[in-house]
């Protein structure tokens, strides 16, 4: 299998489980603090911090993708 096969099938596993579970992205102080306030500000806050950590992990997919396509692949 060439290279483009397992990055592919890499992806598409990271992709796979990522939907298959629920996503937690909290630290300890915001779990307490989400409690506190009850379920629904707990889920905006929750979703609130993925959507403000997908634009740096784009960003350095990006960088990424561009820095491995620039080297010399066979």
């Amino acid at each position: 299998m060439n290279k483009r096969g397992l990055v592919f099938i890499f992806i598409l596993s990271l992709l796979l489980s990522a939907a298959a579970l629920p996503v937690r992205a909290q630290c300890s102080i915001c779990t307490r603090t989400a409690q506190q306030l009850g379920e629904r500000p707990a889920k905006a806050l929750n979703k609130g911090i993925i959507y403000l950590a997908v634009t740096p992990l784009a960003i350095f997919g990006v960088l990424g993708y561009r820095w491995w396509k620039s080297e010399d692949h066979e």
